[in-house]
């Protein structure tokens, strides 16, 4: 009983997180389809098809930009010893599959986490700049964070937006607030150095820069 228990449990936390991470991706502006193969896919049929894979690698996903299918990312479930961090062997093979098909970005979606050496093994292929792997624990998915009631909206800026920006207000990127790269939000959506994000709240609209590791308060203007 306690057994059929967990992995209800299981099985509905999982529906969760793979639905976010559909979420997620719509957000970065990957294609995700609103049929049962991505968004309205049932909880029973989720059910069925856990019951029926003896691993997780069914849940591997492949999407690409809306505007651009060449540029692709791989979302991987990697099997994992219950309570046990992830190690190098199974980071090794998602990067040589990503090498393999092209794909230079992956999200590694895990229960447990990663051991030390596994996680300077993920820095070791961000640092060198031909891939990128972002690592999520499941329960950071459980729920849409852009979604909660006290969380503005958060919108990434172009390139031409973020220029626009800069010379609207005669700013220098350096006078832009910074968020950390560790930032909830800032994971959500992917973010890389240099980046800016519009902060829309009910009476005012502001801007941060992801520029390192440091963080101040956002940038005020004024919605008049």
């Amino acid at each position: 009983m306690a057994t059929d228990s967990h992995q209800e449990k299981e099985v509905q936390n999982l529906y969760r997180v793979r639905y976010t991470v559909l979420e997620l991706l719509s957000d970065r502006g990957y294609a995700v389809m609103e049929d049962d193969t991505d968004l309205q896919l049932s909880r029973e049929e989720f059910e069925r098809r856990f019951e029926t894979n003896a691993n997780r690698d069914w849940l591997t996903m492949l999407k690409q930009k809306q505007n651009d299918p060449t540029d692709q990312i791989y979302v991987f479930f990697p099997d994992e010893v219950r309570g046990k961090a992830l190690g190098v062997k199974p980071i090794a093979a998602k990067a040589a599959r990503m090498e393999r098909d092209g794909v230079n970005r992956a999200l590694i979606i895990l229960q447990t986490g990663l051991t030390p050496y596994a996680r300077q093994a993920v820095e070791r292929v961000n640092d060198a700049g031909r891939f990128r792997i972002e690592v999520f624990l499941e329960n950071e998915l459980l729920i849409n964070i852009t979604k909660h009631q006290l969380v503005p909206e958060h919108v990434v800026l172009s390139p031409e937006e973020k220029r626009m920006l800069l010379s609207r207000y005669k700013l220098k990127e350096s006078q832009l607030p910074r968020i950390q790269k560790t930032d909830p939000i800032a994971r959500y959506f992917g973010l890389t150095q240099g980046m800016v994000v519009k902060i829309t709240r009910p009476s005012e609209v502001s801007w941060i820069i992801l520029r390192s590791i440091f963080f101040c308060a956002s940038l005020t203007i004024l919605n008049m």
